[in-house]
């Protein structure tokens, strides 16, 4: 691949440079509480979007935070001998962090955005200029090896991932590293892979500005970088995952046919974790003509693994095509360019006969079990994050329930999970409800409806009786056969403790 024609970026190797740049960034309060508090929120979630004017405005004045803003978010050049009371500018310079621009004005080569970290690191995302996710006029490049920085993608992925300690986790598709840097708080050793080699030496440069530990950087597509005999524990991906026609843009054009990437980044994970390890990534899959969507992701799962899908959004194929074709900023060029490349892309869903697209994520877990779990559902509501927990408590869960049958589960002691709410849903005036509904305020945020006695088993769960014993008083109290309720109540106790609202006690 050639990057011939985008600018050369700063030198990877020069760590100290990178050291001192960071030491200037963070002495000007270049965070991200530092920008929220110079910009003010408008124009600070309005950056976030790439609508730079309400940035621009807020940075008339000539203080060191302003300058720096403008110099490295909003690629405006700025008065050297300004930026010298800053930055290093001479270290910078040689090292390719600044250019020269006429006479008296120094300029980036690359963008650093201000990237908080989930216990208040001050991390600092590297990514080509122009390129920041979401602007309504597109990336601002169409170039092949373009390096994107921070988006909604790599933001989720980084929320929904499990953080407990490993020794070796790998980021494939690394892009501007955003998932490695993360991964790096809690992982021995880090490997991360890119097809672009540009992303990979971008990568090394958000690592060190960000003052994390280096990564192993590979070149290659998928696993391909990968040895045979090297597994890992955590195995995170933000694939290029846009189902389109051709591979215009590496950074989210797969290059395979429909959803084969994905597929294929799926099935090759599960050789490649160790036991209990988790792969986790976002994905785009095709809802085809007479065939189950469901049934399709299950046919992703590897052996030996258990897994965890979750569809968050369906776009028809029409939305889907100009969705992309907007992130490209195709919709701003020549009408009739436009017009073929969306033919193209209906040309290609029609002949695999796609009828719409979902995204989601997909967590594996590598299981020792003779059967595995697969989970596969539809949850387009909002959600907690960072979720990471709640995922990782999906498989406890799974576990226990793999071990636990109902007379474990009547034996067993539970408790009402924290921030429960129950709702009871009627007409007015009724003395007793249509249905009872059980509501989390946390993690997942589901509801669920129950009936009167699984209201009231719920209700009464703290640990300190088991589940028979619970069921025995409400069966007195309601004048119902204890045996029966025994018998019929387990399958919703299951239920309960499956979907998060009962934990099991010891």
């Amino acid at each position: 691949m050639s990057n011939s024609s985008l600018p050369a970026l700063p030198a990877s190797d020069r760590p100290e440079v990178a050291a001192r740049l960071r030491d200037a960034l963070l002495g000007a309060a270049f965070t991200a509480d530092g920008l929220l508090e110079l910009l003010g929120a408008p124009a600070y979630t309005a950056l976030a979007r790439s609508e730079t004017v309400p940035a621009l405005r807020a940075t008339r004045g000539d203080t060191p935070l302003e300058t720096l803003v403008r110099l490295f978010l909003l690629q405006q050049p700025a008065p050297h001998a300004r930026v010298a009371d800053v930055l290093p500018v001479t270290a910078c310079l040689e090292s390719g962090w600044l250019v020269s621009v006429g006479t008296d004005e120094v300029a980036a080569t690359v963008d650093v955005r201000p990237y908080g970290g989930p216990d208040g690191e001050d991390w600092f995302i590297v990514s080509d200029l122009g390129c920041a996710v979401g602007g309504a006029g597109g990336i601002g490049s169409r170039e092949e090896g373009v390096v994107l920085g921070v988006g909604g993608a790599s933001t989720t992925l980084a929320g929904i991932t499990v953080r407990t300690p490993v020794s070796a986790a790998l980021d494939l598709g690394t892009g501007s590293g955003i998932q490695a840097l993360h991964a790096s708080r809690h992982a021995t050793r880090v490997t991360a892979t890119d097809l672009n080699p540009r992303a990979l030496h971008i990568t090394a440069l958000t690592l060190a500005l960000s003052g994390a530990q280096a990564a192993d950087l590979r070149e290659g597509s998928l696993f391909e970088p990968v040895r045979d005999d090297e597994t890992y524990e955590l195995i995170v991906s933000n694939p290029p995952f846009v189902i389109s026609p051709g591979a215009r843009l590496t950074y989210r054009d797969g290059g395979m046919g429909g959803d084969d990437l994905c597929r294929s980044l799926v099935q090759q994970s599960g050789e490649r974790l160790r036991e209990g390890g988790f792969a986790q990534c976002l994905a785009n899959w095709q809802h085809v003509e007479g065939e189950d969507w469901q049934d399709r992701l299950r046919s992703w799962v590897p052996r030996g693994c258990d897994a965890w899908i979750v569809q968050r959004e369906v776009q028809d194929v029409t939305q889907y095509a100009e969705l992309w074709l907007r992130d490209a900023g195709d919709h701003r060029g020549d009408t009739a360019a436009y017009e073929a490349l969306y033919d193209a892309w209906l040309d290609e869903f029609e002949a695999r006969k796609v009828k719409a697209v979902g995204f989601g994520w997909i967590t594996l877990r590598r299981t020792d079990s003779d059967a595995p779990s697969i989970t596969v559902e539809e949850w387009p509501h909002p959600v907690e994050q960072p979720l990471g927990d709640a995922v990782r408590e999906h498989f406890d869960r799974v576990d226990y329930l793999r071990t636990h049958d109902d007379a474990a589960l009547l034996a067993a002691h539970f408790r009402l999970a924290p921030e429960i709410i129950q709702e009871q849903v009627g007409l007015p005036g009724a003395e007793d409800p249509e249905h009872v509904v059980l509501r989390q305020h946390r993690g997942m945020r589901r509801a669920t409806k129950v009936d009167t006695v699984g209201a009231g088993f719920a209700g009464v769960c703290d640990g300190t009786m088991s589940a028979g014993r619970i069921l025995d008083a409400i069966a007195q109290l309601v004048g119902e056969d204890p045996v029966l309720l025994r018998d019929r109540t387990p399958a919703q106790i299951r239920l309960l403790v499956e979907q998060g609202f009962l934990e099991p006690v010891g």
